[in-house]
């Protein structure tokens, strides 16, 4: 068996473990006014399960961000019985922030916003981040371990004055208690190698949460943003997204439900894994140009921070008063310098000379492109020859999407036959394929609007009438 080198723990994995934890935690434009931020905790929420029951939120088995009382990852990994494993849960609790104003008899009550000088406080959701860690031998693992986690409520009062000192309210912050169950065992994989299926299951477990209670309630007893670490002391982890050939129908026979396990830490490391609700690729990295957390890693960080600069004095006031994290980004992107910015507007990672097709005049140490033509326009040709069969607008395809260099939801669509729509032409003078997948419920609505999943002429199959009897 290969090893990889000593863990050096969780922290390698820390920024983009971070990422995930407050992904669209709070939305541009950071407002509480904001319609995207009146629904919020949209990935990794683990729902009490009677609650979950009686709102039609069962077992699936798609892997996502669905609200479900539980979630499951199984990977691959090869380790001996002395063979170490550690597991890091990782959530957010729901901590209710209201503010409280003071009245003449000194009495407080709930309201919708206090002022108190240069400050305003606004009654809105936040959260704690919480972890729980776990650590049994493989050995242990075998017979299957079973751990409790109970996270304590709690209540902080922080005072509020006026420009005179004077008291004028006060901001209650309160957390209800948390309890939650993570199973994890291994099971030996039936492959020509020494092969584990590591199974982790976290569930809530809370038995307080009345089944008919509106989300907003039943959110206090929610995990929220869960996702699971795990690390290996000599023994490595196998991706299941790119597996050896050996390997490959273990790893299809991996059953993960709301979340997704991937390699992490630096490429090459085989021994941290990281399994999110957030579909990623293997060895996820934050751009190193990043100067913080916008709490939206889908966005484009020059973006977000030039429209928030763009916010008026009034928004950036209700921004720093709904909540302090929103607070901080709006303190980072007002004092970001110039050289800073500059850095955001875009990165060449790696250089490689495109040269026009058939031109055989053409200078090849010069890039190549069409006067006047818009490089995010691919024109449409008519063919392409893939395995001997010439394929064009109409022909049955089944789709074999790569296992590296491409999208990762499109390795859920492996397997699955579909219609070619279009034939186009990259401006590189490479051909792909433009196509509408068989049984999608809104495959119609996609041709029509032409939103079409895009393939490259390797990544298909044709289909000839025979094939597909």
């Amino acid at each position: 068996m290969r090893t990889s080198r000593p863990s050096a723990g969780f922290e390698d994995a820390e920024a983009i473990t971070e990422a995930v934890l407050y992904e669209g935690y709070l939305l541009y434009p950071y407002r509480r006014s904001s319609g995207k931020n009146r629904v919020r905790w949209q990935f990794g929420v683990l729902v009490p399960p009677e609650w979950g029951e009686a709102h039609g939120l069962r077992d699936s088995s798609v892997a996502g961000s669905a609200e479900a009382p539980w979630q499951q990852t199984e990977c691959l990994v090869e380790a001996h019985d002395t063979t170490i494993v550690r597991i890091r849960l990782r959530f957010l609790q729901l901590q209710r922030r209201v503010v409280e104003e003071r009245t003449a008899d000194g009495v407080h009550r709930a309201v919708d916003r206090v002022d108190a000088g240069d400050r305003t406080e606004l009654s809105f959701d936040e959260a704690v981040p919480r972890r729980f860690d776990v650590e049994a031998s493989v050995a242990d693992l075998r017979r299957g371990r079973r751990f409790d986690v109970r996270i304590p409520g709690g209540e902080d009062v922080e005072p509020l004055v006026g420009d005179r000192g004077e008291p004028v309210g006060r901001v209650v912050r309160r957390r209800w208690p948390l309890s939650a169950q993570v199973t994890v065992s291994a099971v030996p994989c039936r492959t020509p190698f020494r092969l584990l299926r590591l199974r982790i299951r976290v569930e809530n477990t809370d038995r307080t949460t009345p089944a008919d209670s509106p989300r907003d309630e039943a959110l206090r007893c929610c995990l929220l943003a869960a996702h699971t670490l795990a690390s290996v002391s000599r023994g490595r982890f196998l991706s299941v997204l790119d597996p050896p050939e050996w390997a490959a129908q273990a790893a299809r026979d991996c059953r993960n439900v709301h979340t997704f396990p991937v390699l992490a830490g630096e490429p090459g490391r085989s021994d941290l894994l990281l399994s999110s609700p957030v579909i990623l690729y293997d060895h996820p990295q934050i751009a190193p140009e990043s100067p913080g957390d916008l709490h939206d890693a889908t966005e484009i960080d020059e973006i977000l921070s030039l429209r928030t600069l763009t916010l008026s004095d009034a928004e950036k006031r209700e921004v720093r008063a709904t909540d302090p994290r929103a607070a901080a980004i709006l303190d980072r992107v007002e004092g970001m310098p110039p050289e800073m910015l500059e850095r955001l507007h875009g990165a060449i990672r790696a250089l490689a000379p495109v040269h026009r097709p058939n031109d055989v005049t053409a200078d090849p140490a010069l890039p190549w492109w069409e006067p006047g033509a818009d490089a995010g326009i691919a024109p449409e040709t008519d063919t392409v020859l893939v395995a001997g069969t010439l394929l064009s607008r109409g022909s049955r395809i089944r789709l074999r999407p790569r296992r590296r260099g491409t999208d990762a939801h499109d390795m859920f669509l492996a397997g699955r036959t579909g219609r070619v729509e279009q034939v186009l032409l990259d401006v590189d003078g490479s051909r792909f394929l433009a196509v509408t997948v068989d049984d999608d419920p809104g495959g119609e609505l996609h041709q029509w609007y032409g939103r079409l999943r895009h393939f490259r002429p390797d990544e298909v199959e044709p289909l000839t009438a025979e094939v597909e009897a």
